[in-house]
């Protein structure tokens, strides 16, 4: 089944530059992962596993747990846009540590049919192998000054999107130019036509 025809039901974005941000864009503007199949369709698009692995064993108890990291990252991710501090002990941290310990899932080189090697999976990927490689991307963001850096969330109204801004002259405003972009591009020029309405009410009569 293609990437584009698993995903698209469920409405996911993949465009913030990290799949630990990814994971977090999944709260906007509703659920995401509310279901096994939702996640199952959230990880194959992350690239957490290989193209074609089956996910069939995955279960409800999967779901809550990926939201639970994604609550902890969260938190440590909005930190970093303003200081970057956090106390000495911080629960959401430790959360991340914690499930950042378990070993990822463990990739393969193997002989497609053409005869080219292609990536694949040792086995079945965990529920805790699959969060372990999110917690470490979490980690490894969190722990680099200059990705933390290039931390921004999206100027649209009302938008909690963080993403990672590569552009050139770190510019980038929004999460992305086609929705929230595309959305404030609308309401400037609505709001230059209203202003140029009011000026025509407003003007003095020209007498002859």
């Amino acid at each position: 089944m293609a990437l584009e025809t698993a995903t698209a039901p469920y409405d996911l974005r993949f465009d913030t530059g990290r799949i630990c941000l990814d994971l977090l864009a999944t709260a906007h503007p509703a659920e995401r992962l509310d279901s096994v199949g939702a996640l199952r369709a959230w990880i194959a698009g992350s690239g957490l596993v290989p193209p074609g692995t089956p996910l069939a064993h995955a279960g409800p108890s999967w779901p809550p747990a990926f939201r639970e990291l994604r609550g902890c990252v969260g938190r440590l991710v909005r930190a970093g846009l303003g200081s970057g501090t956090w106390p000495v002990y911080d629960t959401a941290l430790v959360r991340v540590n914690d499930t950042a310990r378990p070993a990822p899932p463990v990739p393969r080189a193997v002989r497609a049919a053409d005869g080219t090697l292609v990536r694949a999976l040792d086995g079945p990927p965990t529920c805790a192998a699959l969060l372990a490689a999110v917690a470490r991307d979490a980690v490894d963001l969190l722990t680099d000054p200059v990705a933390r850096g290039a931390l921004r969330q999206c100027e649209g109204d009302n938008c909690p999107i963080v993403y990672l801004d590569t552009s050139r002259g770190r510019r980038r405003r929004w999460c992305s130019s086609e929705t929230c972009g595309n959305r404030e591009r609308v309401a400037r020029h609505r709001r230059r036509a209203r202003g140029l309405r009011t000026v025509v009410k407003t003007s003095p009569q020209t007498i002859t």
